[in-house]
């Protein structure tokens, strides 16, 4: 019986694994698309209720103006490499959130989400492409599902995750947040998600360039990102690249990126108006518990 459950695992696994749309990196992904993007929609549609979305009109139309933007560009960079499916069943979605936290997240299915926050760090539209390109390139590599499988696999043991799908909901679903977010554990996974980091910087960095916006605006953005980030922990316990590593290695991928940018249909850099809106303090008070819980998972995403 013992080695009949064995071939059975490994028989999923193999069943699970497939390819990262652009970057040809094999992932072990066993979450279907349709129970991954209706949990992402759920728990999208939470975080919302929840929030205070950003009543600041300009800075809204220029978060929504670039997520468009490099949405329709990566869909038709998609289709001309016959990966026009990465997309199946996405819903776009892109939101600014009325909090002064430095963050960014995007959950499964193309739900983007940014805070206040990070704009002034942004500073103009091609530093707000840098980070919408590095969200999208989360959704269009699927890093969500991968998470999500690893996690259930870690914490649910044997169960078979459709099973824990349909019979655990409420711990499938908390599963689901930290994979979507980025939370994770010491042991075995935030390597995996530094290299989740790493591969949407690279997918990123063209994004934003099929899209338009200078690739070398990247490399400037980390740059402020470090100043912003002191006494941030060492490399080796984060779930992202320190932010030498991710500057020095965005300037490598620069010259492919020029490529792409020098293809595109170019867009002007307008400066984030309104930016001494944004205080040092909170603008809007957790409402809930429930949003509270929320901000600690998504945080540094």
């Amino acid at each position: 019986m013992k080695k009949i459950f064995s071939l059975l695992i490994i028989v999923s696994i193999l069943l699970a694994c497939k390819k990262v749309p652009l970057t040809d990196r094999r992932q072990m992904n066993a979450i279907p698309n349709s129970e991954l993007n209706a949990s992402s929609y759920a728990s999208y549609n939470q975080v919302l209720e929840e929030s205070t979305l950003s009543n600041n009109t300009q800075q809204v139309e220029m978060v929504k103006r670039v997520g468009e933007r490099i949405k329709v560009a990566v869909e038709q960079h998609l289709k001309e490499n016959n990966l026009g499916d990465a997309t199946e069943g996405f819903e776009w979605e892109f939101n600014l959130l009325e909090e002064n936290i430095v963050n960014a997240w995007c959950m499964p299915g193309g739900k983007v989400a940014f805070y206040e926050g990070i704009l002034p760090i942004c500073k103009d539209e091609a530093g707000i492409a840098v980070v919408m390109g590095h969200e999208v390139a989360h959704a269009i590599t699927k890093h969500g599902g991968e998470r999500m499988t690893q996690a259930l696999a870690q914490q649910l043991g044997g169960m078979a995750l459709s099973l824990a799908l349909s019979q655990q909901p409420e711990q499938t679903q908390a599963l689901a947040m930290a994979a979507y977010t980025g939370g994770s554990t010491i042991l075995g996974v935030l390597p995996f998600s530094r290299l989740h980091e790493s591969e949407a910087d690279e997918l990123g960095i063209k994004f934003m360039a099929l899209a338009g916006y200078d690739p070398a605006t990247a490399p400037e953005f980390w740059k402020r990102m470090k100043a912003q980030s002191e006494g941030a922990p060492p490399e080796f316990l984060s779930t992202h690249p320190s932010n030498d590593t991710r500057i020095e290695d965005l300037n490598k991928l620069l010259p492919v990126a020029k490529e792409y940018y020098a293809k595109s249909n170019k867009v002007s850099n307008n400066p984030i108006p309104n930016l001494s809106s944004i205080t040092n303090s909170s603008s809007s008070e957790v409402k809930s518990a429930t949003k509270a819980k929320f901000k600690l998972e998504i945080d540094n995403k």
